[in-house]
C-alpha cells in the first residue's frame, strides 16, 4: 500500500537497482544483510510487486522496477535537493554519488577527488563507475551523477565542461634502453614490441597510420582490456605502452619506475570533458561536486600546460624525470 512506502524504502530500491544483490546493497544502506532483506520485503508489500527475482546466483530487477527506476532517481533527487539547502552544511550529508569514469583517469583522479570529498562531507560516498561504454542514458535515468573522460558531443539535455585537453605518450621500463634513451625514435617503434589497450580488442590506432607514412610498421604482442593493465606491463624491458600523458605523469611522480616518451610523429589530442543531466545544473549538490572535481583536476592542468610549453627532462637525458 502507498502508506508503506517512505523515502528509506525508496533508497532500497535504488540502491538495489545498483547492485544487484541484497548482500552488496547492505553496506551502502549502513545495514545488515537480514535487515536489507526484510527492507526488500516490505519494498515489495509496498508496491505489490516482486521487485528482484532470482535468476541463478544473481537477482533480476522485474519489468516494472526497470519501468520505476528512472521515477525512483527523480524522487530521491528532489528530495536530497529539499534537504540540501544553503544554510545546510555538505559535512550534515549523508548520499552517495556515482561518478562514470575513464580507466585511464581513475588513478590520476579518484583519490584527489576522495581525499577533498572526505576532507569536506565525510558522510558522503563516491563511486567510481568503470567506463564499459559513453551511453548518455545511465545520466538520464540519474545511475550515474557525473561523466569523466574522452565523451565527444553532447546531446541538447546533457551539459558538458572541458577539464583539459590531453594525448598518448610512450610509456616504458625506467631501466630499459629506452627509459634510459634521451628520446624515442622511429626505428624504436617498429624494433620494440607494443601493448595496445583496448576495451573493444583492437590492435590498431593512429599511431600505425603514422607510421605506414613512414614505410614501417609496429608489432603489438599484447591487447589488453585498460591502461592499468598496459601501465604494468610497461614494466617489462624494452616494451612500449601507449598510455594517456596525464596517466603517465601520475605514475612517475608516484615513485613507479616507468619512464614516459613523446612520440616522434604527431597524434591526435582528446578533449577530457566533465558531463552531466541539465536537470542538475542548479542542483547545489551536483554543482558542489562539480566544482570539487574541476578543483582536484586544476593540478594536473597546470602540470600538463607547463610540460606543454618547456624542452623536458626526458629529452635531454636526465632519467630521473619521463617528459613529452
Amino acid at each position: 500500500m502507498a502508506d508503506d512506502l517512505d523515502l528509506n524504502l525508496l533508497r532500497v530500491f535504488d540502491v538495489l537497482m545498483d547492485t544487484g544483490s541484497v548482500s552488496a546493497a547492505a553496506p551502502r544502506l549502513h545495514l545488515s544483510v537480514p535487515a536489507t532483506s526484510r527492507a526488500l520485503g516490505r519494498l515489495r508489500q509496498a508496491l505489490n510487486d516482486p521487485i528482484m527475482v532470482r535468476a541463478g546466483r544473481r537477482l533480476v530487477p522485474t519489468p516494472f522496477a526497470l519501468q520505476s527506476r528512472a521515477k525512483v532517481k527523480a524522487l530521491l533527487e528532489t528530495a536530497a535537493a529539499l534537504r540540501a539547502t544553503p544554510t545546510e552544511s555538505p559535512a550534515a550529508w549523508r548520499r552517495t554519488f556515482a561518478i562514470r569514469i575513464n580507466d585511464g583517469l581513475t588513478p590520476v583522479v579518484s583519490s584527489r577527488l576522495a581525499s577533498r570529498i572526505a576532507a569536506e562531507a565525510p558522510g558522503v560516498t563516491l563511486r567510481f563507475v568503470a567506463q564499459d561504454s559513453k551511453a548518455v542514458e545511465p545520466l538520464r535515468d540519474g545511475s550515474i551523477d557525473l561523466d569523466l573522460g574522452v565523451l565527444g558531443e553532447s546531446p541538447p539535455d546533457l551539459q558538458s565542461h572541458t577539464l583539459f585537453t590531453d594525448g598518448v605518450v610512450a610509456l616504458v621500463a625506467a631501466d630499459s634502453d629506452l627509459g634510459r634513451a634521451p628520446q624515442l625514435r622511429l626505428d624504436d617503434l617498429a624494433r620494440c614490441p607494443h601493448v595496445s589497450a583496448s576495451r573493444r580488442g583492437l590492435e590498431r590506432g593512429p599511431l600505425d597510420d603514422r607510421l605506414q607514412q613512414h614505410s614501417l610498421t609496429r608489432r603489438v604482442t599484447s591487447v589488453v582490456p585498460n591502461y592499468a593493465a598496459a601501465a604494468l606491463l610497461a614494466l617489462q624491458p624494452d616494451l612500449i605502452s601507449i598510455v594517456p600523458r596525464v596517466l603517465a605523469e601520475h605514475l612517475v611522480e608516484r615513485g613507479m619506475p616507468l619512464r614516459w616518451h613523446e612520440f616522434p610523429v604527431p597524434l591526435p589530442q582528446v578533449d577530457v570533458d566533465l558531463r552531466w543531466h541539465r536537470r542538475l545544473d542548479e542542483d547545489p549538490a551536483s554543482q558542489w561536486l562539480r566544482n570539487h572535481v574541476r578543483a582536484a583536476i586544476k593540478p594536473l592542468t597546470i602540470r600538463l600546460a607547463t610540460l606543454d610549453g618547456t624542452t623536458s627532462r626526458a629529452t635531454t637525458g636526465d632519467p630521473a624525470r619521463s617528459g613529452r
